[in-house]
């Protein structure tokens, strides 16, 4: 590593363009790790925030609430199960008209006022008192606010604002709580017939829940399984996770690129180690220690980058930076750039000594 520390110091001109493109592309793959965070937090936060493990739907839904429909006989096998939580959950989206005219998209979640998705009295309290809603945080920021009436379009119902409760959404739209019944209201009208869009689940185990579902005749997910049926969620994680595999594919071939070019402008001394008795494994620690420190740096300087620039993200982009995204990103950067090297191992460990005499290579 002397050499090559020597060789940095040396030509750090050289150095400081190559360490500034594969800083770039530090910094592109840590501001995608944190758009594609972002999205998924848009997408699925309000379900995630959600105090259950898992949940039942109907037998092909595939984990989408709006291909599901059950019904009260449905939910007794779940409500009689040792050591189960269980709650009825309905989940639609609709348009609702301000008092001022203005459109308000809402991912509404209904839920009886006695279930286990409710913890804290005053939740329990607005969705137990007259028929209301509860919206999240973000749409304070829209100028709504407590005792505000909503008409909801479609069924054309108004109901008041009850309060206000934690940010987070649903398929992309802010979430609203309200009780079940106001929900199947808003759903069915007066043909509601007990239904709801899944049973929420917390507690048990795999046998109780297998045993249920066979009783029921539904199929259970855990939670975080059901987050692909959040609309959009699936083609937006495989598509950021596409994006994000080029760009690391093509790294691998640019620094690769770069260390073959390094290596045959080091091949006359390389070749003077070698007829110094320096062996095969020393001058190929040289060189790959040589280009691990250049990795390191640019990705370690292009993630920070990313970072300061990720705070001036206002609140109309979804992103969102998270330790250990970013710090697998930066890992796998370097891993791949090191492993894009060795098209260039063969070079370095195939140099002959009589190069060093003034031979051509």
């Amino acid at each position: 590593m002397f050499l090559a520390l020597r060789d940095l110091r040396v030509g750090r001109g050289r150095f400081v363009l190559v360490g500034i493109v594969i800083g770039l592309v530090g910094l592109l793959t840590t501001l995608l790790s944190g758009l594609a965070t972002g999205l998924v937090d848009d997408g699925i936060s309000g379900l995630r925030g959600l105090p259950l493990t898992h949940l039942a739907f109907q037998p092909g839904a595939e984990s989408s609430f709006s291909r599901s429909t059950l019904r009260p006989d449905d939910l007794e096998p779940w409500s009689t199960a040792d050591g189960v939580e269980a709650a009825p959950l309905g989940v639609s989206f609709f348009n609702a008209k301000t008092e001022g005219g203005e459109t308000l998209d809402l991912a509404v979640f209904g839920t009886p006022p006695d279930s286990f998705l409710a913890p804290n009295a005053e939740a329990r309290a607005a969705l137990a008192g007259r028929p209301g809603i509860v919206l999240s945080q973000e749409f304070r920021k829209e100028g709504v606010r407590v005792g505000d009436e909503l008409t909801i379009v479609g069924p054309d119902q108004t109901l008041p604002v009850l309060g206000f409760t934690y940010t987070g959404s649903y398929g992309h739209v802010d979430i609203a709580f309200t009780s079940l019944e106001v929900w199947q209201q808003l759903v069915y009208g007066d043909n509601a017939d007990g239904r709801f869009s899944a049973v929420a689940i917390r507690g048990g185990d795999a046998a109780t829940y297998a045993a249920a579902d066979r009783a029921a005749g539904t199929e259970t997910e855990t939670k975080e399984h059901a987050f692909a049926g959040s609309p959009g969620y699936a083609a937006e994680t495989a598509t950021m996770t596409l994006i994000r595999g080029f760009l690391l594919v093509i790294s691998a071939l640019i620094v690769g690129a770069f260390f073959t070019v390094w290596t045959i402008q080091r091949t006359r001394q390389i070749g003077l180690l070698k007829a110094l008795g320096a062996s095969n494994a020393y001058v190929l620690r040289d060189a790959l220690g040589q280009l691990a420190v250049i990795l390191v740096a640019a990705t370690a300087a292009g993630a920070l980058v990313a970072v300061g620039l990720g705070q001036l993200v206002g609140d109309e982009v979804p992103f969102s930076l998270q330790a250990g995204p970013v710090l697998t990103s930066a890992a796998v950067l370097v891993v791949l750039g090191l492993a894009g090297s060795l098209v260039a191992i063969r070079k370095v460990t195939s140099v002959d000594p009589i190069i060093a005499l003034g031979a051509e290579p």
